[in-house]
């Protein structure tokens, strides 16, 4: 596997979890950065244990985003 394909794609998946898109609800993020951890696996850029830690981490900023406009913030 080519590591700079992966650390490319890896960046990309960080780049999104840590955007506030505009034009990107909190579920509409959540579920593409998802759909990118899929991806990447099936690609070979990532294995199972790093799919599994992209998807804990998407699925923590996902709580936080929804518990947040629930708190009022």
């Amino acid at each position: 596997m080519d590591e700079d394909r992966k650390s490319q794609a890896l960046a990309t998946w960080q780049q999104l979890l840590g955007r506030s898109e505009v034009r990107m609800t909190a579920q509409e993020q959540y579920e593409e950065l998802l759909r990118l951890a899929e991806q990447y696996l099936k690609q070979g850029f990532i294995d199972r244990d790093e799919r599994k830690h992209l998807v804990t981490e998407a699925t923590k900023r996902y709580a936080r985003t929804v518990e947040g406009v629930g708190g009022g913030t």
